[in-house]
């Protein structure tokens, strides 16, 4: 058995009175790939850092292979040069043998700097651009072990997707921190859960150390004020999903399948659009023949877009495409160049932007909540400031807790805090899963899936996407505003058919190394479970459509406008469906 290329033998860390890490013993061996993850200041940035050296522990030790070449980029790593091809060429020591112009090229566009000179200063870049050219040069330098802390920050939905797909292709060991969970789920195959000074370690990504936790708390406590927790819920949506997540677990499937068999329900839209409409009315947002330029680009040119009450609508597209600035306009704090945005007459919106509002720094949690309300209805449930506090991680303790003391992940977890408390109708949220952990984001998620309202997303996140949105719409840069019926991977397919139209070249995955049986098995798997939640939905797209139909039966105009998407999505359907026969036999041959 060959030895671990770094190991932790009963290390301790303790920053003033809270211990991090509390006696862990754990290795990484050669190719494995790990997902780290926690809630916020629970332990995860400190264990990556004594495995790589940068912090040492107060007890225990920590041993490495000899001459091993370790690759890390942490939440602050600089380019390692003071131009972007010199950082990226030669900022991790020995570079590959592949390694030129082209292959760094073909990184950087992969991370979404596609027009970034390589004789480019690096101080002369943004926060997120030198994070990124830093995350090339560990990519492109030649490591036994790649250890990345949020490596998704600062990338777009394709950006993600294509450095998913490298990271399978490659070889060398992996350990990754990030709350992006399908992320996880596409590149792990071992996750560490880090909390209350232990590291526990599950087979399988995200999805499989979901029902692997389940089984842990059933085990732990059976009863059923246990089982009634926000986990149930993910555990509910995730067994509803491909049956393929649920292929790696080493542990009783049965058993968990029994702490979820009286799941909740899926989300009941139609009951939800019709609350929202009494709280709404017919019309929220009429956005006609809109133009919008902005900075000397044209970012919106000629757009017609209309959004109704119980909407639940995703926008993505490339960092920089307007995705924000369609926010602002909407609500009013960007006037467009032509055309008219008319805004229904009970609309009250609810904004969460990227910036973090500042509050004073002497006034307790609780009490900056209890500022906005001290009760809140939502989805049917009276909560209090308290009692909604708790569900987003605020412990009773901690709710007394001077702002100006919280993390910058707590304090993005109060400005969400108080903008549920003002009890909007609309949501709008730009990137609300920024600096949140997997519990956390579970929480908002498990909120926002019985909120009875208008939802307007912009986020990188599939997980979420797919879990709290109806339907995906996409700005491509071209000026339109288009309607995705397949979601994130029809944004995927036209982004990548754009790039071969300009000679662009290649797909996300077009940069790998490898290509041997185990990595294509790897990806027929992952197509498989692409496909199929593709086709889930799309069916939960087809029964919102049905039940719109049947509402706006009167309606002739409408009618029609949701027969032609109802075709759309059917024909989509069927497309899928083709393939995932097609690669079920293929995979069976």
């Amino acid at each position: 058995m060959t030895a671990p290329l770094v190991s932790l033998e009963n290390v301790s860390k303790a920053f003033a009175t809270t211990t991090v890490l509390d006696g862990v013993s754990l290795g990484v061996n050669a190719g494995e790939r790990i997902g780290v993850v926690g809630r916020n200041g629970g332990g995860k940035t400190t264990l990556l850092r004594i495995l790589t050296g940068k912090e040492e522990p107060d007890d225990g030790r920590v041993s490495s292979t000899g001459g091993l070449r370790l690759g890390y980029v942490d939440q602050r790593t600089d380019p390692p040069g003071p131009t972007v091809g010199e950082a990226v060429l030669s900022g991790y020591g020995e570079v590959h043998e592949w390694a030129g112009d082209a292959a760094v090229r073909e990184v950087l566009t992969g991370l979404g700097l596609p027009r970034i000179g390589l004789d480019t200063p690096t101080g002369r870049l943004s926060g997120g651009e030198r994070r990124r050219v830093a995350l090339a040069a560990a990519l492109v330098a030649r490591s036994d072990l790649l250890v990345l802390d949020e490596p998704t920050n600062h990338l777009d939905v394709e950006g993600v997707a294509w450095l998913a797909q490298h990271l399978i292709g490659r070889k060398e060991g992996l350990v990754v921190v990030t709350h992006d969970r399908w992320f996880l789920d596409e590149v792990s195959e071992q996750t560490w859960e880090v909390g209350d000074g232990t590291v526990r370690r599950y087979e399988g990504g995200y999805s499989a150390y979901v029902l692997a936790r389940a089984e842990r708390s059933r085990q732990a406590a059976a009863s059923e004020a246990r089982r009634q927790n926000l986990l149930r819920k993910e555990l509910a949506w995730l067994r509803r999903g491909p049956p393929a997540r649920t292929s790696k677990p080493k542990f009783r499937i049965d058993a968990a399948q029994a702490l979820i068999a009286d799941e909740p329900p899926p989300r009941d839209t139609t009951k939800l659009q019709a609350f929202a409409a009494r709280r709404l009315g017919k019309s929220v947002y009429d956005v006609e023949d809109v133009r919008l330029a902005y900075d000397g680009r044209t970012l919106l040119d000629g757009v017609t877009w209309r959004l109704g009450p119980g909407d639940r609508v995703a926008i993505v597209g490339v960092n920089g495409a307007g995705k924000t600035t369609l926010l602002r306009l909407l609500l009013g704090q960007q006037e467009p160049d032509a055309g008219r945005v008319r805004v229904g007459q009970t609309v009250r919106p609810g904004y969460l932007s990227q910036d973090v509002a500042e509050l004073p720094a002497e006034i307790r949690l609780l009490e900056a909540v209890e500022q906005v309300a001290r009760t809140v209805n939502l989805g049917g449930v009276d909560l209090t400031a308290s009692q909604l506090a708790e569900r987003f991680g605020f412990g009773a303790s901690r709710q007394w807790t001077p702002v100006g003391d919280l993390s910058g992940g707590e304090r993005r977890r109060l400005q969400l805090l108080r903008l549920l408390m003002s009890e909007p109708n609309v949501l709008l949220l730009d990137e609300p899963t920024n600096d949140l952990d997997t519990d956390t984001l579970t929480a908002l998620e498990d909120l926002l899936d019985s909120w009875a309202g208008t939802l307007i997303v912009v986020s990188h996140d599939r997980y979420l996407v797919e879990r709290v949105c109806d339907s995906v719409v996409a700005l491509l840069g071209d000026g339109r505003l288009a309607a995705l019926p397949g979601g994130i991977e029809d944004y995927l397919t036209r982004r990548r058919a754009a790039r071969e139209a300009e000679g662009g070249g290649g797909s996300p995955g077009a940069g790998r190394r490898g290509g041997d049986t185990r990595v294509e098995a790897k990806a027929a798997r992952k197509e498989l479970t692409r496909l199929e939640r593709r086709i889930a939905t799309l069916d939960k797209r087809a029964g919102a459509l049905h039940a719109q139909l049947a509402e706006h039966a009167t309606d002739h105009v409408k009618v029609t406008e949701l027969d032609a998407e109802l075709r759309a999505v059917g024909a989509e359907k069927e497309e899928a469906e083709t393939a995932w026969l097609e690669l079920a036999e293929a995979a069976d041959g």
